[in-house]
């Protein structure tokens, strides 16, 4: 008889199994995407046929985008996995946004945020940080800005705050791409979530920004490729990375 799923963790688990190698489903949010392009290439073939083999690459390229890999999440209150896929721009202290700022968001006017670049090739399906329940959710539609400084603060973005089950609350803000701005998100306040689960994606989106607790310490570097609901971004008890070593 398969163990039933704790408290909390039930709407997620499918993310977790064996940790083999399989393709990549394309989520369902870009389907309609590579369809669209399928049959603009299907079409072409009749019309302009020059244009059928470039377009099929870029279905091709758009399903890849799309794509959803399983991925295996380490369990444990005490964790912090990265919500996304992509290269750790920087990890620094930072004021936390005030949309987030007051007692009803992290409660803390400074936090250690670790942000993370996503690259065109990399999983831009976003994820849980930790399991338990989605506090708050904030939507601001931006505007076209330039750059992943702190002009991204002026595009299209998202913050979220999840309250652990040891009531630790964490933030994290999904900011859109330049262009192509579109966030899509899975959850809403009151939603209790997994570690690891798919909570959002970017279309074309750029960054997305961890605010880790004090009593949590980072365990990246600035530089690091790391893995949405699998590399571990921050522990409790944990000693900082004072150093790294480029090979």
């Amino acid at each position: 008889m398969q163990k039933p799923p704790v408290e909390g963790e039930g709407a997620a688990l499918d993310h977790r199994g064996a940790s083999g190698w399989q393709l990549p489903e394309v989520h369902p949010e870009g389907r309609k995407f590579v369809l669209g392009v399928a049959a603009a290439a299907f079409l072409s073939y009749f019309i302009w046929s020059f244009l059928t083999w470039p377009l099929i690459g870029l279905a091709v390229a758009v399903a890849a985008f799309f794509r959803d890999p399983v991925r295996v999440t380490p369990l444990g209150d005490d964790l912090l996995v990265s919500p996304a896929d992509g290269v750790v721009m920087a990890a620094e202290r930072v004021p936390v946004p005030a949309e987030i700022a007051g007692d009803a968001g992290l409660g803390a006017p400074e936090l250690m945020r670790v942000s993370i670049r996503l690259g065109l090739a990399d999983v831009h399906i976003n994820r849980t940080p930790i399991a338990g329940t989605v506090r708050q959710l904030v939507y601001s539609s931006g505007r076209f800005q330039m750059g992943d400084g702190d002009k991204s603060a002026e595009r299209e973005r998202q913050h979220i705050v999840i309250e652990g089950r040891d009531h630790r609350r964490i933030g994290l803000t999904q900011i859109a791409g330049t262009f192509a701005r579109r966030i899509v998100s899975f959850v809403k306040p009151g939603d209790m979530v997994a570690a690891g689960q798919r909570l959002g994606l970017i279309r074309f989106g750029s960054r997305v920004d961890l605010y880790v607790p004090d009593d949590m310490a980072v365990q990246v570097v600035a530089g690091q490729r790391v893995v949405a609901g699998e590399t571990v971004i921050a522990r409790t008890g944990g000693a900082p990375l004072p150093r790294v070593i480029r090979h």
